[in-house]
């Protein structure tokens, strides 16, 4: 049988992470919880469930993920954040494949997020496909912060699996909104210092262009008034990315 850590990095999660824990427990031989100094109850849940608790400072969304994968002892790892959960049928897929002799190096399985206790299934956001069970080893998390991707060395294969992890990002539109402040703040920084430049022609353009494919072209309005909001704040957060690059780039030339 294969046996599978699941490695999970939080901060202040303890409305949201016992879904996690609870969705886990019956695949998991090894939960590692890599919490950020949490002030809350999150690494009191996590013992609760029998996870390894790790007290590690914020090292960024990648070197944290990396930091996690790093204290897992098993051979397979399946990487989860706090607010992500698994479905019964992905559940279900996971347990046969630990019953196998041998595995792949990934698996790949589609996320659907809930927002204000809607299952999004278009904007853009679904089929979310995401690979989070790897062999230890097999892969790291790359990207650009705070949009981290976890990627397979060259040569492994992966198969992507029925079922969903179930995202529960947003509770509320104001979630949303003040994530969305805070992701393109980062992602603002990191995009400036790999080269990224703005411009008054990106700050109103990109905006305008995000929403159009996400409602239209995407089907957002298929979400009826939460698709509408959703396509909305995700052109803010271009309107947002780009204006914040522009500041930093005047900000170097004063």
């Amino acid at each position: 049988m294969i046996k599978i850590s699941v490695a999970i990095i939080a901060f202040n999660e303890e409305k949201r992470i016992e879904k996690c824990l609870q969705s886990v427990q019956e695949i998991a031989d090894e939960i590692i919880l890599v919490d950020s100094l949490s002030t809350d109850s999150t690494p009191d849940l996590g013992r609760k469930y029998g996870a390894k608790v790790i007290h590690q400072e914020f090292l960024g969304y990648i070197e944290q993920k990396n930091f996690a994968l790093d204290q897992c002892s098993h051979d397979y790892i399946l990487s989860l954040d706090a607010d992500e959960a698994l479905s019964s049928e992905l559940l279900k897929q996971i347990k046969k494949l630990k019953d196998q002799s041998s595995l792949q190096s990934g698996y790949r399985f589609n996320r659907v997020t809930n927002y204000c206790s809607h299952w999004v299934r278009h904007c853009g956001w679904y089929p979310d496909s995401k690979l989070r069970l790897i062999k230890k080893g097999s892969a790291r998390w790359e990207g650009v912060n705070p949009h981290d991707i976890l990627r397979l060395n060259d040569g492994s294969q992966e198969v992507h699996i029925s079922g969903d992890i179930l995202h529960y990002s947003y509770p509320t539109i104001s979630s949303h909104i003040d994530q969305t402040n805070r992701f393109t703040t980062i992602a603002a920084k990191a995009s400036y210092d790999q080269g990224v430049r703005s411009s008054t022609f990106k700050i109103v353009s990109r905006p305008i262009l995000k929403f159009l494919r996400d409602y239209f072209f995407k089907l957002g309005f298929l979400d009826g008034r939460y698709g509408f909001i959703i396509c909305w704040i995700n052109a803010l957060s271009a309107l947002l990315k780009y204006s914040k690059i522009k500041e930093l780039q005047d900000s170097k030339e004063i």
